[in-house]
């Protein structure tokens, strides 16, 4: 199979995780960097042998060495970015929350679409073994139908607070930093919801500091989901069905995450999970190089609707509770 080619816009934490876990990609190669700060992406470049390493990001959705691009900047700039790589005719793999709105989310989807150009939200939890794991067991009625979740995301901001978790210019809340992966897991499994109901602690700001959320869906099945800036929390999700739960716990939404499964009154047993080395991106980079090895334009597994729908759902509980962005 022919080499696929990736370049990085903004080269954070995030993105360093992610380079790493590419050199996992068999078909997969690190051909170029790029960020605002020069320094900062020669000193990325170098830890993990970039050959080209550049301070703009024009220079990158132009050059001739790349086939597609993850976009690892804070989730205020993604909507800029990710149309700047789509209308340059590079792929993108962009980090979550995809951008904002829904409206900014259907215009990336309309441009990638017209332009036959891939996109695809890096939702890795999606594509790790732990969920296929939990997915293969609902399919197979393991639990029974589905009624209730329970979902957990949290942890104390640093203090001073970083502006991006509290500025609405860069889109900063709890929901859209790490309530995203709650609100994930219900409507992945539940579809879109009927109903919302929500409650927040907002900072001086307007934006949600920590957030509430009970989502009721056609089948009558619960999700009761919160985020949290304020605090810490067990960032544990369980899964309740007719015939037992299944529980993911040491961090629901991580590849450190475990799962367990209780039916009826049985105590809960450990489920094993295929695990690899690596942080866990490498599942989605491998996803994301086949598909395009394939000349896809849209991911089979996490598709371009399921975006559109997380969106609207997230513009659903921020109505609820209030919070606005400029992008809005």
């Amino acid at each position: 199979m022919n080499k696929i080619r990736w370049g990085i816009l903004g080269c954070g934490k995030i993105a360093n995780k992610f380079a790493a876990d590419l050199r996992l990609v068999e078909d997969a190669l690190l051909t170029v960097v790029a960020s605002r700060d020069k320094e900062r992406s020669m000193a990325f470049a170098k830890v993990y042998g970039v050959p080209v390493a550049l301070d703009n990001y024009e220079a990158l959705v132009t050059s001739d060495q790349v086939d597609v691009i993850y976009v690892a900047t804070p989730h205020g700039f993604h909507y800029n970015h990710v149309m700047l790589c789509l209308h340059n005719g590079k792929a993108v793999l962009c980090e979550k929350a995809l951008a904002l709105n829904s409206r900014q989310v259907a215009e990336m989807v309309k441009t990638s679409r017209e332009k036959k150009v891939f996109l695809m939200e890096a939702f890795w939890t999606k594509f790790l073994p732990q969920y296929k794991k939990v997915t293969e067991m609902i399919s197979a009625d393991t639990i029974g139908e589905i009624r209730m979740i329970q979902a957990d995301f949290g942890f104390r901001a640093s203090e001073p607070t970083p502006q991006r978790l509290y500025d609405p210019n860069l889109g900063g809340g709890a929901l859209l930093d790490i309530g995203i992966y709650p609100v994930f897991l219900a409507i992945s499994l539940l579809g879109r919801p009927a109903s919302i109901i929500a409650t927040m602690n907002a900072f001086p700001s307007g934006v949600d500091s920590q957030i509430s959320m009970t989502l009721k869906f056609d089948s009558g099945a619960l999700a009761i989901l919160g985020s949290s800036f304020e605090t810490e929390t067990p960032v544990e999700a369980t899964i309740s069905g007719m015939k037992g739960y299944i529980g993911l716990r040491d961090r629901f939404h991580n590849a450190t995450s475990n799962v367990i499964l209780a039916l009826g009154k049985d105590k809960p047993l450990a489920v094993e999970v295929h695990r690899e080395t690596g942080h866990g991106y490498q599942f989605e980079a491998r996803h994301v190089t086949e598909c395009l090895q394939k000349n896809l334009i849209e991911s089979p597994i996490m598709k371009l609707e399921d975006s559109i729908l997380l969106m609207e759902t997230l513009d659903r509980i921020r109505k609820v509770c209030g919070i606005r962005y400029a992008a809005d």
